[in-house]
């Protein structure tokens, strides 16, 4: 399976939490049976941007732990997104040319800054470190309030995607959508639907946006609490789905880590431990693409 997407298509590449303590948010998903990637600090061409993270790479897609460590703008718009609410800050379709993607943004009136150029170094499985590189592009948080949904061309997946860190002990194989939470979710999906280039379509009490691979799920507060258990106010990201081999792996996982999980049907939903914030839907894939595509509730 393609790690980034292809030409002329787009995936739900990851999905972010925005945590206080890397080192506690790390140990949460390791009790949760995830492999978690070593502590990497982020910088632009003109400096460290002030924040670190931690990844679980999965077969599709990915989960990021971001952290503010400096008294850098960046990482002060990152704790001022935590103030707000713990949980998923950050939404990142992927896509195979971000230049495309900015200036399609800027055609349709989403005013986005520069593209912004992100790396980080990287430890290979051989020793050696590389620098992973990423081109972002994002929005003024007025055009996308709900958090920080971004477009990121990943320009050196081999240095994320490693063997040795997909092997999860939870059989979590892949990102299956993320959550938007919104005060209306007909106007936020046709919103979402200008910034992505991506077709609505009705999921029973939501609006569903499917990509390449992966999808956008997005409803009101009361939906969302009524599937997933608990939601932030709009607008926001109330967390998202994981497809899973066997889902009585993770289920066992979250007792052991004290996320509250309950059945939805075939699916389970769980609140995340406080280290993390925001809520999982998570099942087997065939299981989850029947809910979302036909029932959303």
């Amino acid at each position: 399976m393609p790690q980034t997407a292809t030409a002329g298509s787009l995936v739900l590449d990851h999905a972010a939490h925005f945590v206080p303590d890397l080192d506690a948010a790390a140990a949460a998903l390791e009790t949760l049976g995830f492999v978690v990637t070593p502590y990497s600090a982020q910088a632009t061409p003109e400096g460290p941007t002030g924040t670190a993270n931690r990844c679980v790479m999965l077969d599709a897609g990915y989960i990021e732990l971001l952290a503010p460590v400096a008294d850098t703008p960046h990482a002060r718009r990152t704790r001022e997104a935590m103030a707000r609410y713990a949980g998923v800050h950050i939404l990142a379709l992927g896509t195979p040319d971000a230049a495309a993607e900015h200036a399609r943004l800027a055609r349709h009136g989403f005013a986005p800054p520069p593209v912004v150029e992100l790396a980080r170094d990287i430890e290979m499985a051989d020793g050696a470190t590389r620098r992973a590189r990423f081109s972002v592009v994002r929005v003024p948080p007025a055009a996308m309030p709900e958090g920080r949904v971004q477009f990121v061309e990943q320009k050196t997946p081999e240095c994320l995607w490693q063997p040795r860190w997909l092997q999860h002990d939870n059989g979590v194989s892949a990102l299956a959508a993320a959550f938007v939470v919104a005060d209306d979710p007909v106007a936020a999906a046709a919103r979402y639907a200008r910034f992505a280039g991506l077709a609505p379509r009705p999921a029973g009490a939501f609006v569903r946006l499917p990509t390449a691979r992966g999808d956008l799920l997005v409803g009101s507060r009361k939906d969302f609490i009524a599937l997933l258990g608990s939601a932030p106010a709009a607008p926001a990201l109330a967390g998202y789905a994981l497809a899973c081999r066997d889902p009585a792996k993770l289920l066992e996982r979250c007792a052991r880590a004290g996320a509250v999980a309950q059945p939805r049907g075939t699916l389970y939903s769980a609140r995340m431990p406080p280290a993390l914030g925001g809520a999982w839907l998570f099942g087997t894939a065939g299981a989850l693409a029947s809910h979302l595509r036909y029932s959303g509730s």
